[in-house]
């Protein structure tokens, strides 16, 4: 299984500092939720993990230099799925899904049985089996969403990163969502889900980094810090603290 250890990461984009020095140590069978308000730099630092901008600081992943990796050895260890894709050409479910083995293909390959049975899988978990052969461009936002979750799903990497992948969802496929993520990270997978609803992390990560201002401004399990005084701090918000097996964490009130 795969680690990803970021070591003072900042980036820079149109002259502003939108991440700035964060490091932080992503280790397998865990999943991290990326926390913050709008603006806060966490799609700049995971597409930063993945060498998508231009950055300071070092990433490793598995122990290897990132920069010293191939794109495809890359694609290989750490599946992305961004945030906000719009599709334009009319491929089936199926077809869609099917991308994500490329990372596996060499040029003019073609897929083979065990490539087949990636796509099914993922198809399967991420419940678009029955749209397989629909084209994508004529899905709802939610089952788009799910769609693209199960293209991620199919490279089979040992890490997953998922930028805002609850977008468009209703709320049983948010939950159903985060319990698939929750069930890839306990078969031993690293994943990493850029996240904005604090109950739903609050229920299912195991660790949360909250950034605001491009800054790391805690670490940690979910109960240790997503705490009034920081939600206070970083949301302008209260917030309803539940006790129990389920954490519950409902967003209140702005402050004023």
């Amino acid at each position: 299984m795969v680690s990803i250890v970021a070591d003072r990461v900042s980036v820079s984009l149109g002259g502003r500092q939108v991440v700035r020095e964060v490091s932080a140590a992503l280790t397998p069978g865990r999943l991290v939720g990326v926390l913050g308000p709008n603006g806060a730099g966490k799609s700049t630092l995971v597409r930063a993990l993945l060498g998508l901008v231009p950055h300071h600081g070092n990433v490793t992943i598995d122990g290897i230099a990132r920069t010293a990796m191939s794109r495809a050895a890359i694609a290989q260890a750490v599946a992305y799925l961004p945030q906000g894709q719009v599709l334009h050409w009319p491929l089936t479910v199926a077809r869609l899904v099917a991308l994500g083995r490329l990372p596996h293909l060499a040029p003019f390959s073609r897929l083979a049985d065990s490539d087949h049975a990636a796509i099914d899988h993922a198809m399967a978990r991420a419940g678009v089996a029955s749209l397989a052969d629909r084209l994508a461009t004529e899905l709802s936002g939610g089952e788009r969403a799910r769609v693209l979750l199960a293209r991620a799903l199919a490279v089979e990497a040992p890490a997953l990163i998922a930028d805002e992948p609850l977008a468009s969802l209703d709320p049983a496929h948010q939950i159903e969502g985060m319990e698939l993520l929750r069930a890839e990270a306990d078969a031993g997978r690293l994943v990493v889900a850029v996240l904005h609803d604090l109950t739903l992390a609050a229920r299912f990560c195991d660790r949360v980094l909250v950034m605001a201002e491009g800054a790391l401004v805690a670490d940690g399990a979910p109960r240790d810090v997503l705490t009034a005084e920081l939600l206070a701090r970083v949301y302008g918000i209260t917030a309803y603290f539940g006790e129990g097996a389920t954490p519950m964490l409902v967003p209140l009130d702005r402050l004023r």
